[in-house]
């Protein structure tokens, strides 16, 4: 437990549960940031002639990270970006599925846009929703939180196998932003066409930096419109018309996905496995004790595959105090989100749950 923690500054001041708005600088990442830019100042364009190599390391980490060919891995500065970017890659109109009251940077974009919106009602129903609208509807995609950032509902990679299964010409777009950095993921077998991500949350990147995954089929089913100098340099993107490089148009900051390789190279330390393990002994704690205390919307608690994210009962009243006690959480929708990451422990939800009197 304590090599899990450590390395974590922050956790020295503050019970931190708050990872869902936004995750912590590792020591090592920071590091790398510092040196970075040292190499920048005194070297200047030297050090960006390897920027194409450096970029080249970052996108074969990724995809061996998340289990996909490196050629069908795009890096991107943040979610909003590349899904953008999908979204003008897709003939219109076009009937679209959204979850009622997803994430904004999901929902939004897809409604100022010339598709028609069809939408599945985010409750104890939420998977057979979903199959109801997709039957009824008949959209060309589905773009959904893979965890809401609300309450944590989660969607499991199960039901997202068996959805594409089942409708097989349905494009799935899947926001990951909630969820990757928890668990191990295998992107070839689970059946979704895009996957997009920022990653300073729960891989702990920092801001700036952000990934794409493509399936090998989606490619005639998208015509991305970005093109730049950017779009054809380095390898794996080394002629006119190449798919991930027009979602790579602009010159890209080493800073920023280098140090999103370090975190990536400090979760392969620290074990993918271990830190699943050490979520899921918090969260099932975390559930119990809400649960109990009657703070939980009731519907979510029947859900086998659940995250560490919760949305608990409490005003601004509570959140101040929270906060007075130096526990550091967010307000979202009509309650107080609780995120629990690997760097976490019995100790700080015993201080949770002595402020809450639960």
């Amino acid at each position: 437990m304590d090599n899990l923690r450590k390395g974590f500054p922050v956790l020295e001041q503050y019970t931190y549960l708050n990872t869902a708005a936004s995750g912590l600088l590792h020591e090592r990442v920071w590091e790398f940031r510092q040196d970075h830019d040292m190499d920048f100042l005194i070297q200047g364009s030297i050090l960006k002639e390897k920027m194409g190599e450096m970029l080249t390391e970052v996108r074969e980490r990724l995809g061996e990270f998340m289990k996909c060919a490196p050629n069908r891995v795009a890096l991107i500065p943040n979610f909003s970006y590349g899904f953008n970017s999908v979204l003008e890659s897709l003939d219109k109109p076009k009937k679209a599925l959204l979850i009622k009251n997803d994430y904004p940077s999901i929902n939004w974009p897809v409604e100022s846009r010339n598709f028609e919106v069809v939408y599945a009602e985010l409750n104890e129903k939420l998977e057979d929703n979903i199959i109801e609208q997709i039957e009824k509807e008949k959209p060309y995609f589905f773009a959904f939180s893979i965890v809401q950032y609300i309450n944590g509902v989660k969607l499991s990679i199960e039901f997202l196998k068996q959805l594409k299964e089942r409708f097989p010409d349905l494009i799935l777009i899947a926001d990951g932003t909630q969820y990757f950095g928890t668990e191990q993921f295998n992107f070839d077998t689970t059946g979704i066409d895009v996957v997009i991500s920022s990653c300073y949350k729960w891989m702990n990147a920092g801001y700036g930096n952000g990934f794409m995954l493509f399936n090998e089929s989606i490619q005639g089913k998208l015509s991305p419109k970005h093109l730049g100098f950017g779009s054809l340099q380095g390898k794996y993107k080394a002629h006119e018309g190449n798919f991930i490089g027009k979602f790579e148009p602009g010159h890209y900051d080493t800073l920023n996905f280098g140090s999103l390789k370090t975190a990536v190279d400090l979760i392969e330390q620290k074990g993918i496995e271990n830190i699943s393990k050490q979520i899921d002994h918090l969260k099932k704690i975390a559930r119990d004790r809400f649960a109990s205390a009657g703070l939980l919307e009731k519907w979510t608690l029947g859900r086998d595959d659940f995250s560490s994210l919760f949305n608990i009962k409490g005003d601004e009243k509570l959140f101040n105090n929270l906060r007075e006690e130096g526990i550091i959480t967010s307000q979202r929708g009509d309650g107080i989100r609780i995120s629990l990451h690997y760097f976490n422990s019995d100790q700080d939800l015993d201080k949770l749950f002595r402020v809450l009197k639960i």
